[in-house]
């Protein structure tokens, strides 16, 4: 992994940590937020049957939950930009972990409501910071776009580690112990934050004037943000189409841990040598980052339209793993755009609304049930590839959209 480390300046009683150090300790806390994120991955288990409240008031629950994370990203956004990531991180992993807190008590409807819109809101608000603290540690675009990558990396391995150890530590000790835990690994994401990243120097603060609609105005992200829509709904059907499908097979729980079982050993084995293959070691992106996208996100559908017109253990555990190397693509393309097209002091909102786009794709399994009881598996398929095939159409414009950037900057140039 490419360190380059930035001009700085550091107080002169604090040793400094080195860029390696900073990078693998961001990737690590990612990967322990996503292994322990049990309040994200059981709240619906935990409104529906261990609260006593029933599947209504948990898909209630769920949706107040989407809407949480949308209005999070766009907070932690601004709020990285204006602060600082070693301020931001402190204060949003604090609130994370209380409301993880909170979740292990709350008992009754409405707290229960009020709660799940909140851990909406704390849903991956570290990403913002942990994106700005790469761009302003790393110089090369490809370092920056390896560390993006691998930190994609570390949260598939990290939600599917929750999954697959989540549902037996619940039966063995119960929801309350786990949400605390998930508490626990907040706090403990703060620690690591206020211990390894610089405080933002005086000088630093530059960005107070960038806004959201300023950073919109750039049309090559609102395209990707399209693509990144259309992509993640396949990409999250791991963990919203298959259980579905499975569920409407009759399958017992264990074939769906075996299918994320295989997908987190498809992501520990491929990873290295797709991340290797994309970005080579002369720190050279050895493909535009377009075509990256597009195929990307050209696999994930096909992955999950197969997985789609399953019906065995091993038919959706194939689809996991197939899906694979479209989610390292779409990973890598996603931090190589970070890391060219954000200006100076908005890394944290150009990543909050990319984020974003992953809340709005949490939304539509919604639909994806409705698919599955008017038109069956078959319907569910040609959505699934519908929705890939229109990211991989909002790639034309998104990269007549970098041309005409890149031509722009190189007239004022000149």
């Amino acid at each position: 992994m490419a360190t380059t480390h930035l001009p700085a300046a550091p107080a002169p009683d604090q040793p400094t940590p080195s860029a390696r150090t900073v990078i693998t300790a961001l990737i690590g806390g990612t990967l322990l937020l996503k292994a322990a994120g049990f309040c994200w991955d059981f709240l619906g288990f935990y409104i529906s049957d261990g609260a006593g409240h029933g599947t209504t008031a948990a898909g209630a629950g769920l949706t107040l939950f989407g809407v949480g994370w949308c209005i999070g990203q766009a907070s932690s956004g601004a709020l990285t930009d204006r602060l600082g990531q070693r301020t931001a991180l402190t204060i949003l992993m604090t609130v994370s972990a209380l409301t993880c807190f909170t979740l292990a008590f709350a008992r009754s409807l409405p707290a229960l409501m009020a709660v799940s819109l909140l851990l909406g809101f704390t849903m991956e608000i570290q990403r913002p910071a942990v994106s700005a603290q790469i761009n302003d540690t790393i110089t090369s675009e490809a370092g920056r776009t390896r560390a993006q990558g691998w930190v994609y990396w570390s949260m598939n391995v990290g939600i599917a580690i929750c999954g697959g150890v989540g549902g037996f530590l619940a039966h063995r000790y119960g929801y309350q112990a786990l949400f605390i835990a998930n508490g626990v690994a907040c706090l403990g994401f703060a620690l690591i934050a206020r211990r390894v990243l610089a405080p933002r120097q005086p000088a630093a603060a530059r960005s107070d004037t960038v806004t959201y609609r300023q950073v919109l105005s750039d049309v090559s992200l609102r395209w990707i943000t399209v693509a990144a829509v259309g992509a993640m709904i396949c990409a999250y059907g791991l963990v919203s189409v298959l259980p579905l499908m499975m569920t409407d097979d009759g399958l017992p729980p264990t074939s769906y841990g075996v299918a994320m079982i295989a997908n987190t050993a498809a992501v520990l084995v491929l990873s290295p040598p797709l991340m290797r293959f994309l970005v080579g070691r002369d720190e050279q992106i050895r493909f535009p980052l377009v075509p990256m996208l597009a195929v990307g996100s050209l696999i994930l559908g096909a992955g999950m339209a197969f997985g789609a017109l399953q019906s065995t253990t091993i038919g959706y555990a194939l689809a996991a793993v197939l899906i694979v190397p479209g989610e390292i693509c779409y990973s890598v393309a996603i931090g190589a755009y970070v890391s060219k097209a954000a200006p100076p002091g908005a890394t944290g909102r150009y990543q909050a609304v990319l984020s974003g786009a992953s809340a709005m794709a949490s939304l539509p399994p919604l639909g994806i049930a409705a698919a599955l009881d008017l038109g069956g598996r078959p319907l569910v398929a040609a959505l699934l590839s519908a929705s890939a095939l229109t990211a991989a159409a909002a790639c034309l414009p998104l990269a007549r959209a970098l041309r005409d950037s890149k031509a722009a900057t190189s007239s004022t140039a000149a």
